[in-house]
């Protein structure tokens, strides 16, 4: 028995750290591509996201919602590193003060988190997230990063003007891999769909393409750097982007503690003390990653569909991987040889993963049957909301810093407006549908 329960621990194990290893790869990458690191540098990125990862997995499971909830680098925050990376330097700022910016705007993030699940004010403004306005969000949010993603498919990085034909045609192929298995496949195939995708597109590119040459030595034990990118700069203008951004935060925590809790079969509907205690818990992980120059983290939803797919539903395994994630990290060599997957493989996987993000978008805001009023917040929203994705950067150039970050962010201006408007339009009777 003893045997059996041993062999079973290990399995789960190394199901639960595949899926936190396959959740955390990519993002990294892509970062790195955006602000033009080098391999050594995307390197140092890879490490601290795997060692945040694993702390802040490892801190919710264990002091906060207590739940097996992936924390995975946000969406959201993807966002953001994209956006400032274009307005700072049109506005004269460097690649890397950017970074050191937003290693500021992380920890002051994490402080309003701390401090709305701490005094217990999550629950109380709960009632804003709506379908509609977690529809908009989720849908604003893939066409804003797709840009990226795709750009990255293709090879339009690192100085390329071009399309580079041989990188995008095995980009796509990962993707179609990814796409099939987590559609058509059944049991381990479906849920490592991603993993597998970028395994079989990273060998087919070295055999094709060559592998990365001039690695620099890395010593075979380290601990990760404290603020990577420099000191944390700090500017006002950052309050209110960081103050709006932890709001928008507490949907992911929301949506993440309801699934993953039907998922193991919990009925109840009262949600705020895991709410409460989560979002205190995310406030101190986005402090954590910006004081290890990472991405801050949030709650994945997804951990919901992994329960369900693996009938693994036992917290032990879980931990038991977020511990093994950051003790990989202390290990730069493995650190390096996963970050040598290249970034047309890494940005095939994640567009990937938000064709299921573009369902839930259409679920959410289907959810209640669109009459005229919801339809015309939606449509405001999502017009200049993407219509602020397609404007020039410099456009805002003359702008103070705080309009510049603010307005020039689709994302923030769509997800803002179908907030204002919902809230300011009432109408009689009108039934919010998600119990907490």
């Amino acid at each position: 028995m003893n045997k059996a329960t041993l062999s079973t621990n290990t399995m789960e194990t190394f199901q639960w750290f595949v899926f936190l290893l396959a959740s955390s790869v990519a993002m990294p990458i892509v970062i790195g591509s955006i602000y033009q690191l080098n391999f050594i540098e995307v390197s140092g990125l890879m490490q601290r996201t795997f060692f945040t990862v694993g702390i802040a997995s490892l801190l919710q499971a264990m002091f906060g919602h207590k739940l097996p909830i992936l924390e995975g680098p946000a969406g959201i925050w993807v966002s953001i590193f994209s956006v400032m990376a274009i307005t700072s330097v049109q506005a004269g700022s460097s690649y890397e003060g950017t970074l050191q910016t937003l290693e500021s705007t992380m920890i002051i993030t994490g402080l309003f988190l701390f401090l709305f699940g701490a005094l217990k004010i999550s629950q109380k403004i709960l009632p804003i997230f709506t379908p509609l306005v977690t529809g908009t969000f989720f849908l604003l949010l893939t066409v804003q990063l797709s840009g990226t993603f795709l750009k990255g498919m293709l090879g339009l990085q690192e100085g390329a003007n071009t399309i580079q034909g041989t990188q995008a045609l095995l980009a796509f192929l990962t993707f179609f891999i990814v796409l099939g298995l987590s559609t058509f496949a059944k049991g381990w195939l479906s849920s490592y769909a991603v993993f597998i995708g970028i395994i079989i597109g990273w060998i087919t590119f070295r055999l094709l393409i060559g592998g990365q040459t001039n690695q620099a030595d890395v010593s075979l034990f380290s601990a990760p750097e404290w603020f990577a990118f420099g000191p944390p700069k700090f500017d006002l203008s950052l309050i209110p982007i960081a103050f709006i951004t932890a709001i928008i935060s507490i949907s992911n925590i929301v949506a993440s503690i309801v699934a993953v809790k039907q998922t193991l079969g919990e009925q109840s509907n009262d949600h705020s003390e895991e709410v409460n205690k989560g979002t205190a818990f995310s406030g101190i992980n986005h402090g954590i990653a910006g004081v290890f120059a990472s991405i801050a983290n949030v709650p994945l939803a997804t951990s919901a569909g992994f329960i369900a797919l693996t009938g693994q539903k036992r917290k032990q395994p879980f931990v038991y991987a977020t511990i093994l994630l950051m003790l990989i990290a202390f290990f730069p060599p493995i650190v390096s040889f996963i970050s040598s997957i290249p970034s047309p493989i890494a940005n095939a996987a994640l567009m990937a993963s938000f064709v299921q993000l573009v369902g839930l978008a259409i679920n959410n805001i289907t959810l209640e049957p669109l009459d005229s009023r919801k339809i015309t917040i939606v449509g405001v929203a999502y017009l200049f909301g993407m219509g602020t994705m397609f404007l020039p950067a410099e456009v805002f150039s003359n702008l103070p810093a705080l309009a510049q970050n603010l307005i020039s962010n689709g994302l923030l201006v769509g997800t803002g407006l179908v907030i204002l408007i919902e809230q300011v339009w009432k109408v009689k009777n009108d039934k919010v549908s998600y119990k907490y």
